[in-house]
């Protein structure tokens, strides 16, 4: 019997643990279903009509909500005390937060401000329920905020940073090796691999520094699983370095080694994510859809958008293994990889969704998207925002935001156990959509 009672209280333990937040409760019902290739949501007495295929749009935080002008990138906490889901985006002045976990009615929760100036170039990723913030703003550094913060938290707020690091100035990027906890600077000018050790959160410490490396646009960095077994365990670097895809072993800080490189018939360098077995990468060029030396910048009569697919089976020599063509007239900014889709912001053509289980046989098809761009007046939900104009050494200046081919989807998180996934919109504000039942 007293066994009977301790399973009892054991199971009933077990069952408040996330008595918070349960995404398990069917409580989210689409706001707009997608039907017939149109998902419509009424505000202000206006009708609003997205292109979408198997995607329905839950919820939404317009930038006027989020006292912004212009959005920028985005990320994802789940909190690992509470269940609670909550969205990250970043905006010209600072970054948002949004409690998503009823992905109807999302909660915007505040923001912390940018460090010194405005910038429509602001990056930000989590470890350890910490998130780390940089941006092209002159002199920002390194934000870090806990996010054990946001718990509790029922108002709009403002937050304040727990740690700023100023040993470098401006940054375009910053990307977190999770298994390493290692963070690592992208973009910081004449820095070239700049990485921080995290295991202080709050006091992260400068190990690397390798200048010989030059710019990385973008970077994603794993403790290598792939097939390659001469570099099997160690942690990989792979930059998004303007021209080219340069592949270091990072594992020894102190003596970083270049693999390899790999170059193509490039215009600019954005972006890359490998496939769960590290075999390949799926590489963006943020300009190659574009009519070269035209500026403002257009998109080619026939443009198709482009995702380079590089075969990673030996990383001394990656190759290309071949180019898919989408049927989407549009720029590809950010991507990732869950499983065996990748979901990619392509601009003004919103979120795609990408089926890369074949890709063996370079074979990839899109199986769904919804588009948070409208060709009218470049907006939606909300009127057209003015992009913030300071530098991007992708050389389109003052053009994100501004009705060309930069507007629209900046980037997409699809890592969340609800399945929702966010899409922050650079005229819009924060969309929350989920695949079709």
């Amino acid at each position: 019997m007293k066994n009977y009672i301790l399973i009892l209280c054991l199971i009933l333990i077990s069952s408040c643990q996330y008595e918070d937040y349960d995404d398990s409760k069917d409580i989210d019902s689409p706001l707009a279903t997608c039907i017939d290739g149109i998902a419509t949501v009424s505000v202000a007495g206006h009708s609003h009509d997205y292109s979408c295929s198997n995607y329905d749009l839950m919820g939404y935080i317009t930038l006027e909500e989020m006292d912004a002008e212009a959005g920028n990138d985005c990320w994802g906490w789940t909190d690992s005390t509470t269940g609670r889901e909550y969205a990250i985006m970043g905006v010209n002045n600072g970054t948002a937060f949004i409690d998503i976990s009823d992905s109807t009615s999302p909660v915007y929760l505040g923001k912390l401000p940018t460090s010194t100036d405005d910038s429509s170039w602001r990056d930000m990723k989590v470890y350890n329920d910490h998130v780390y913030i940089v941006s092209e703003a002159d002199g920002h550094g390194l934000q870090v905020f806990n996010l054990a913060n946001l718990r509790g938290v029922e108002s709009e707020q403002i937050f304040s940073a727990d740690y700023t690091d100023k040993s470098f100035g401006q940054a375009h990027n910053i990307a977190i090796n999770e298994d390493s906890g290692y963070a690592y600077i992208a973009g910081a000018r004449s820095k070239g691999l700049y990485a921080f050790d995290l295991s202080n959160p709050l006091a992260p410490k400068l190990e690397l520094e390798g200048s010989q490396f030059g710019y990385s646009h973008d970077a994603q960095i794993v403790n290598y699983k792939g097939p390659d077994q001469d570099h099997f365990g160690k942690e990989i670097y792979f930059g998004s370095n303007e021209d080219r895809v340069d592949i270091v072993d990072v594992t020894n800080k102190l003596e970083p080694k270049l693999i390899s490189t790999f170059n193509y018939d490039h215009q600019y360098t954005h972006q890359s994510w490998l496939t769960e077995d590290h075999k390949y990468a799926l590489l963006g060029d943020e300009v190659d859809e574009t009519i070269i030396g035209v500026r403002p910048f257009e998109l080619l009569p026939d443009a198709k958008t482009r995702t380079i697919i590089i075969n990673l089976t030996d990383l001394d020599d990656p190759k290309l293994h071949y180019n898919y063509f989408a049927e989407t007239k549009a720029i590809d900014h950010n991507g990732y990889v869950k499983g065996t889709e990748f979901f990619l912001a392509s601009y003004t053509a919103g979120l795609r969704v990408l089926d890369v289980l074949n890709i063996d046989q370079k074979s990839i098809s899109e199986t769904g998207f919804f588009n948070t761009y409208h060709d009218d007046d470049h907006s939606g939900i909300v009127k057209k925002t003015s992009s913030t104009k300071l530098s991007d050494p992708g050389d389109h200046i003052g053009e994100k935001g501004e009705g060309g081919p930069f507007s629209g989807a900046w980037s997409v998180y699809p890592y969340f156990k609800s399945e929702n996934i966010i899409i922050s919109d650079i005229n819009s504000g924060l969309f929350i959509v989920k695949k079709q039942n």
